[in-house]
């Protein structure tokens, strides 16, 4: 049984959704991936948006640009936590899809990650749900040390070759 909901609207949105999914993976999280747009398919949207719960997603990750309605409404009928991807969008550069997700009406919250910050939202999505799983958190942390012993890695390798040849 998946722990996390991805969705989207478009396959144009699947480099971004990748990012999450990827990152889930990493940290052992079990999801599902579906592309479910709520403006051409609303009544298949409704469907998944109101089985999320009994399917055993404790967090949905949704992908929007544009009118960005889809994280908005997975937060409407979802009672468990959302996370919503801006995408970026030729028109705006995001800042529609941004705007859109983060100005929800008051009682229908929705977390909110940088415009097209797949990557973020799949680690948000796992810290949501380390709150009551202790061999994930112990897994993020690790994922954290990870992250830092690569910052030094390439910072001794600056310091060795310098900023001139540090690129080649």
């Amino acid at each position: 049984m998946a722990q996390v909901g991805i969705v989207m609207g478009s396959d144009s949105d699947m480099p971004v959704m990748a990012k999450a999914a990827d990152v889930l993976e990493e940290l052992g999280i079990s999801y599902e991936m579906r592309i479910i747009s709520a403006h051409r398919e609303p009544d298949v949207f409704f469907e998944y948006a109101k089985n999320a719960e009994a399917a055993g997603y404790k967090v949905i990750i949704a992908g929007a640009g544009m009118a960005a309605h889809l994280p908005g409404m997975c937060a409407a009928i979802f009672p468990m936590p959302v996370i919503g991807i801006p995408m970026h969008t030729s028109s705006l550069g995001g800042r529609d899809s941004l705007y859109s997700i983060v100005q929800m009406p008051s009682g229908i919250p929705v977390a909110t990650v940088a415009i097209n910050g797949g990557a973020n939202a799949g680690l948000l999505a796992a810290k949501i749900l380390a709150t009551s799983d202790e061999a994930l958190l112990e897994r993020l942390k690790a994922y954290s040390l990870s992250l830092k012993e690569s910052v030094q890695k390439k910072d001794e390798r600056l310091q060795e070759t310098g900023y001139k040849n540090y690129a080649k």
